[in-house]
């Protein structure tokens, strides 16, 4: 099959931007999108032209490394994948399918289709650590903890921190993310000494760190490639309550 891919091409956070299309691709159905980007660099390198630059790591759908809106979508079309599982069978034979990078404000671009994420670091780091004991590995049912509260803490922690919720939000919020960090720890025995803390601690930064407010439109949803639940932002929202009304903050 034939493709022509538009990709967005920018030297530098300041420098300007504009779409290059390379027409008349001839790709296998069964490549993945980072594949026929690998050809597209295979090809501008043969000609002694820079590459796309692109994030990518296990390019199995775990690392949560790549990503780039593929006509329109944040990953692509198909849902529950990531960049990297986004196969060419996905599209018509002569389509045109234009790749460009996330945008948002606290994801600044770095080149081309390359953003810098360590905003989603500073999140994490903004909620500490735990002060449970650990000691040496307990038995796995020393502290039991009911199926559907374990089922529920694990779909949060599948979270990978791709950012594909934050490049679907109109308001390109990070709630999802910063939802799902917060809900893994609060569900879990482990995690309730800094709980409320944790939670006043990481919605500032994300705040801090520019991404916008949620409005439950919901498209953060329908773009992560693991389905995290909107339930999520729920229950950050009723912890951050809980600790701003509640007085369940350390004193400062």
């Amino acid at each position: 099959m034939k493709i022509d891919l538009r990709v967005w091409r920018q030297a530098g956070p300041d420098a300007p931007g504009a779409f290059e299309t390379f027409a008349g691709l001839e790709v296998s159905p069964d490549q993945s999108f980072l594949e026929v980007l690998d050809e597209v660099n295979s090809h501008l390198e043969a000609q002694g032209r820079e590459p796309v630059v692109f994030d990518h790591d296990c390019r199995e759908g775990i690392c949560g490394s790549c990503g780039a809106v593929v006509n329109g979508d944040a990953h692509g079309p198909v849902k529950r994948a990531t960049l990297c599982q986004l196969h060419m069978r996905s599209f018509k034979d002569g389509e045109t399918v234009s790749v460009e990078p996330f945008r948002a404000k606290a994801f600044p671009l770095v080149r081309d289709l390359m953003v810098d994420r360590a905003a989603f670091d500073r999140i994490i780091q903004a909620g500490g650590y735990v002060t449970a004991r650990t000691g040496s590995a307990p038995d796995a049912n020393a502290v039991p903890i009911g199926k559907p509260t374990a089922d529920r803490a694990f779909d949060a922690a599948q979270c990978i921190g791709c950012g594909a919720c934050v490049a679907a939000c109109p308001n390109a919020s990070a709630m999802l993310f910063t939802s799902a960090k917060v809900t893994h720890l609060a569900l879990l025995p482990q995690g309730q000494p800094q709980r409320y803390q944790r939670v006043v601690d990481m919605v500032g930064r994300h705040d801090d760190e520019g991404f916008g407010s949620c409005t439950n439109h919901g498209e953060c949803e329908a773009a992560c490639p693991k389905g995290i639940s909107l339930d999520n932002i729920a229950r950050l929202n009723r912890d951050l309550i809980v600790a701003t009304l509640g007085g369940r903050q350390r004193a400062p």
